[in-house]
């Protein structure tokens, strides 16, 4: 006898976490994420169906194939993975099972997702993010970022998180942690921008500003002294 899954028919779709790394289209006009295991070299957008990173012709998830979507039920358990050296520098999402899927012990596989929230952890140095840059890596066509004060983006390729939730769209949110603390990027203000976004422009502004100054500086004393 074939042994078939209990079906379950929710009213409302299931929620879960993950965790991904944000990207930049290589003409910057697109964002999304990537995975950081199975299906990894896949950048997906916000709302997003999950095919078969084996190739094969099958609908994901399949039972007997790992493909599709994965997410975990708890958001501590998520955030756990955070932890981990090669894990640190991605965000974590907080997203909406669509479609079928394979309920599991610790989370769901399954076809397609939406994701709502966005959590990007402070900068390298500690600081609380104001921009994603570029984090030296990245997939054909695009490049892979990571949290970024105003301080450490410098001349690196970087997006303020508003215009990240611009590009990305459908309805996301981005929210930049530090602590206890939390600024989110509202897509829904009037041009996308409002006071905290504005700020965080500036300041991303002011940063790029004092650097070239002390670069124009070091030049002028580097003539003054030939």
């Amino acid at each position: 006898m074939r042994l078939r899954l209990p079906e379950e028919r929710p009213t409302e779709p299931p929620t879960g976490f993950k965790i991904a790394h944000p990207v930049l289209s290589q003409d910057g006009t697109r964002a999304g994420f990537t995975g950081v295991s199975l299906g990894g070299a896949l950048p997906y957008g916000v709302v997003a169906d999950a095919s078969c990173v084996y190739g094969r012709r099958h609908r994901a998830p399949a039972r007997r194939c790992d493909c599709g979507f994965h997410c975990v039920h708890e958001r501590t358990a998520a955030e756990a993975l955070l932890c981990t050296a090669e894990h640190r520098a991605a965000v974590l999402l907080d997203i909406t099972v669509l479609g079928a899927y394979i309920r599991f012990e610790r989370g769901f596989r399954y076809a397609r997702q939406r994701v709502r929230t966005a959590t990007v952890g402070p900068c390298a140095c500690g600081a609380r993010a104001v921009a994603l840059a570029d984090a030296g890596w990245g997939r054909p066509g695009w490049r892979a970022l990571a949290a970024a004060c105003a301080g450490c983006v410098r001349g690196r390729t970087s997006v303020p998180l508003a215009a990240f939730t611009r590009l990305a769209g459908d309805g996301l949110r981005v929210v930049a942690a530090s602590g206890g603390a939390t600024a989110s990027a509202d897509p829904g203000l009037p041009e996308g921008l409002g006071v905290p976004e504005l700020v965080a422009e500036a300041a991303l502004l002011q940063a790029r500003l004092d650097w070239f100054q002390s670069r124009l500086a070091r030049l002028e004393g580097g003539t003054a002294q030939q």
